[in-house]
């Protein structure tokens, strides 16, 4: 089987060079074309792949506190029949572990200094199952929470704001208060620090403090715990599950998952995700379109050749699809060389980093201020895959015009001078 001339000749208008020297000018403009295109699409994959991976490193500090669902009763009070309910969470086939939990705020006060604090009341025994942080503590600080003896683990950030260490004591403030002839007074207890924790998530630990449940229900006045934190299988499938325990429970009970808790971050996260796409595509865009000059360079040098294969026969669609053929062969093998590049980044950036980093003498990112000390990295093929398409399109599209102008040539008119 013969293979059309449109790809041969396609093919050597890709690398020609060697003839003459504005052959060579023109091939030199080929590879620009093709290393534009190659350096913009590596750009947004090690782009996306790091964005993805700073996402994922954030979720996943986060998830190390927060549940993947939540099932709370909406006044505060109590759940009515928790071990009715405990039970049927746990029957769903995608739940992991079910805890309750006591869930308030208060104040947190040691001396002159005074901090909101978001308070859990959490039972030791069953928290493991529920969040990464609470296995991590569960051979540590987490047995310290004995009921009765009022004991408090603070975020680390809390508790060195407030300047305090394990063994010391704070003053909890419980907002809602007794009343009295002067007023509404509100109910106070000395706790213990029997520990601190750090997630990693500056947002929780600079405000949660956790306590024993039946420590949490005397102190808020609740009759037992007033949600249940539930972990799933897939964290992914947070909201189909959300929806499908809420079928099951009682009406008046609220179940929300990871998403929903977190919807604004989430959302700026995406919307800043998707803007970097489209800046960067357009970096690949002007690389892809660089081709138009590219092929119009090549047609006004080839006249004589379109217009002796035209002598020979050749029709304008044919002639067309050659400079076609070129173009498309500098997309193509401008994307394959960007998503190696790209791809290659973007899993080995664990090495990489260090290295350069090691190479300026400089730090990227300072533990102490973004806490964390690698660059991340997360390669998607939701995101890889739409970048090779687009890089692509735009290739094809940039080479119509070019090839569309060479399928007009006039033979008549480009022979007469040669």
């Amino acid at each position: 089987m013969q293979t059309p001339y449109e790809l041969i000749l396609g093919w050597r208008y890709t690398r020609a060079g060697r003839a003459t020297r504005r052959n060579g000018f023109i091939s030199f403009i080929s590879g620009v074309s093709m290393l534009g295109i190659a350096l913009g699409v590596a750009a947004l994959i090690i782009v996306l792949s790091v964005m993805n991976g700073f996402q994922k490193e954030v979720r996943d500090r986060m998830l190390g506190v927060l549940s993947h669902i939540e099932v709370f009763e909406p006044s505060g009070q109590a759940i009515p029949n928790l071990a009715d309910t405990l039970a049927k969470i746990e029957r769903h086939p995608e739940v992991v572990g079910a805890a309750p939990f006591v869930g308030a705020q208060a104040l947190i006060a040691r001396g002159e200094d005074m901090k909101g604090a978001l308070v859990r009341g959490i039972d030791p025994a069953l928290e493991p199952k529920v969040t990464d942080l609470a296995a991590q503590l569960a051979d540590t600080v987490l047995p310290r929470l004995v009921s009765g003896e009022f004991g408090v683990i603070l975020g680390g950030e809390l508790a060195r704001s407030l300047g305090v260490i394990a063994g010391d004591s704070v003053t909890l403030i419980a907002p809602s208060g007794q009343v009295t002839p002067a007023g509404v007074v509100p109910r106070i207890r000395q706790m213990t620090v029997v520990g601190t924790f750090d997630s990693g998530h500056y947002e929780y630990d600079s405000a949660l403090a956790l306590l024993h449940q039946e420590d949490a229900a005397r102190i808020f006045r609740v009759e037992g715990p007033t949600g249940v934190r539930v972990k799933i299988k897939d964290l992914h499938a947070a909201r189909e599950v959300a929806v499908s325990i809420a079928a099951d429970l009682d009406p008046g009970l609220l179940v929300r998952d990871w998403t929903r808790q977190n919807r604004t971050w989430f959302a700026a996260v995406q919307l800043e995700k998707r803007m970097m796409f489209i800046i960067l595509t357009l970096i690949v865009a002007v690389a892809a379109f660089n081709l138009v000059s590219t092929l119009v360079m090549t047609v006004t040098d080839k006249r004589a050749d379109i217009a002796i294969l035209r002598t020979l026969g050749a029709s304008p669609q044919s002639i067309m699809g050659v400079f076609m053929v070129q173009g498309a062969m500098v997309g193509v093998i401008g994307t394959g060389a960007g998503l190696l590049l790209g791809l290659g980044i973007a899993f080995n950036i664990d090495t990489l980093v260090p290295a350069l980093e090691r190479l300026l003498g400089a730090s990227f990112l300072p533990q102490d201020i973004y806490l964390i000390s690698r660059m991340p990295s997360d390669p998607q093929q939701a995101d890889i895959l739409p970048v090779a398409v687009i890089s692509l399109i735009l290739s094809f599209l940039a080479t119509i015009y070019p090839s569309w102008r060479a399928s007009r040539v006039n033979p008549a008119e480009a022979l007469r001078y040669e």
